[in-house]
């Protein structure tokens, strides 16, 4: 159980417990030829198969127990992974299966495979939400699943996951992860269209902690990025996690939704309209007034209010919510996730950017039946980053994107300098007597 070891600042008491990246966390994923040179000669793929292929039968076995001594118990179902892969790329370059042994066809499974360290430049960024599933759960605990913006190879970011419980007390614990991670399947028949849909699913037998979720279309090629979740309330106890995070394909980004309703199963798609193009969006967990509500910079500097008839379609910029108005923000202002429902109307976490490009989190309180309305926000910041936390891969930053209330409480997850991440926890009625 993780306790408050330290206080940085009344009223957050902020937690020993720190997330870093890891450069042993691998998963294994396909392994393109084309990535390695333009000029490679477009039947190189071909000529590896034949390659493989010519080895005899002992040869070929021999090979193949050598990359299982390597690798087979460095991943979860590593042979099934050849096998499937085999078959993508028998299917992409019209070959008969039966041309070659279960042996030949793994083997040649992986060549066209590698490890990628998702992991090995930062964990940051975290958004926390409710689990679908709280049975068993008492004395106000709430079982949880946070998400992660994992940083690899090539400094692309994939959306990794963590459990765990909260209790009201203010502790939390975090569940176990193994060694190895997993990519979701993708549907068989899927097109990838850059516009459309792409569902995945997480395979049966892994755990969502245990779970990474890569870029798949053109436009996500450069990464997922900041993921913000909410438990969406349609009323009447029916609810879908929703996500917006966003996708950069290496040059431009745009707004993206994740949707699921057990975190099996998972619809990405792109959010449509002029607001999509920007990044920074985080939904409301209902809808007000018959619309779903969003927060959003739709200018690079000002936060903005948006209100749509559909999740996915936001063609309005917005009214204006929010300007910078103190030192601590003055370069730029933004949402740091969705915003939290309490008895003196909605709490929002906002992140500010100041002298020396430093980022520091605040908070504001927006009307509840009129969320345009800004009844209070902190002139000063509530989290900014100290000491030994300063240093990293971006220097002083602390970034959230989404927190989660238990009972009369806050458990706080945050991104430390885009290097690790780092949690407090705080009662909300201290957090509003900060506001003014």
């Amino acid at each position: 159980m993780n306790r408050p070891e330290k206080v940085w600042s009344d009223p957050l008491h902020i937690f020993d417990t720190r997330l870093h990246a890891d450069p042993a966390r691998v998963v294994l994923r396909p392994f393109h030829l084309g990535w390695q040179a333009r000029n490679a000669p477009g039947d190189r793929a071909l000529r590896l198969v034949e390659d493989v292929s010519a080895l005899t039968e002992e040869r070929a076995a021999l090979e193949y127990e050598r990359v299982l001594r390597d690798f087979n118990e460095r991943h979860w179902q590593t042979e099934r992974i050849f096998a499937n892969r085999f078959a993508e790329v028998a299917g992409n370059l019209a070959l008969d299966s039966s041309d070659f042994s279960e042996t030949k066809q793994r083997l040649i499974g992986s060549y066209f495979c590698h490890e990628y360290t998702f992991a090995a430049a930062a964990l940051m960024n975290p958004s926390i939400v409710p689990a679908p599933d709280q049975s068993g759960m008492c004395n106000g605990a709430v079982r949880f699943i946070m998400s992660l913006r994992a940083v690899g190879e090539g400094h692309i970011s994939s959306i990794a996951f963590r459990e765990g419980i909260a209790e009201a007390d203010g502790t939390f614990s975090l569940w176990p992860q193994a060694a190895f991670a997993t990519a979701p399947d993708i549907d068989e028949e899927e097109p990838c269209d850059a516009d459309g849909v792409i569902a995945v699913h997480r395979h049966p037998e892994s755990s969502l902690s245990n779970t990474v979720i890569f870029p798949i279309t053109e436009p996500q090629r450069g990464g997922l990025e900041d993921l913000r979740l909410v438990r969406f309330d349609h009323g009447g106890g029916d609810y879908e996690w929703i996500g917006t995070y966003t996708a950069y394909s290496g040059s431009s980004i745009r707004s993206e939704l994740l949707r699921t309703r057990d975190f099996h199963d998972f619809d990405l798609e792109p959010i449509h309209g002029r607001a999509g193009r920007n990044k920074g969006m985080a939904l409301f967990p209902e809808k007000i007034d018959g619309c779903f509500v969003m927060v959003g910079r739709q200018d690079g500097k000002n936060l903005f209010l948006l209100r749509s008839d559909r999740v996915d379609q936001w063609d309005s910029e917005g009214v204006l919510l929010m300007e910078p108005k103190f030192p601590w923000e003055f370069i730029q202002i933004g949402n740091c996730g969705s915003p939290i429902p309490t008895d003196e109307g909605w709490l929002l976490f906002t992140h500010g950017v100041g002298a020396m490009r430093k980022y520091a989190l605040g908070c504001a309180l927006l009307d509840k039946a009129d969320p345009s309305k800004v009844l209070a926000r902190s002139t000063e910041p509530v989290l900014t980053a100290e000491n030994a936390d300063r240093s990293g891969y971006v220097p002083n930053v602390i970034y959230t994107c989404g927190v989660l209330k238990v009972g009369e409480r806050l458990l706080i997850p945050y991104g430390i300098s885009d290097s690790t991440v780092g949690f407090a926890t705080c009662e909300i009625a201290a957090l509003l007597r900060l506001l003014d």
